[in-house]
């Protein structure tokens, strides 16, 4: 499992290095991103955004659509 980055949950290694490279290192940053956005980033896939979506849950945010 890689590092973890700021303060989002471990979602694999292919999904953290998408989001590193999209400049994503926070939930917030996760929320202002939609479901679409997400998915077409190489390496994230339904997985990644569904402990995504819980992280934000828990913390009363959402993503963008």
């Amino acid at each position: 499992m890689p590092a973890p980055i700021g303060d989002l949950p471990p979602i694999g290694r292919p999904a953290n290095s998408a989001l590193l490279v999209a400049g994503i290192t926070t939930l917030a940053q996760v929320a202002a991103c939609g479901r679409r956005e997400l998915l077409a980033l190489h390496g994230v896939g339904p997985k990644a955004v569904r402990i995504l979506e819980a992280a934000l849950d828990e913390r009363g945010l959402a993503l963008a659509d």
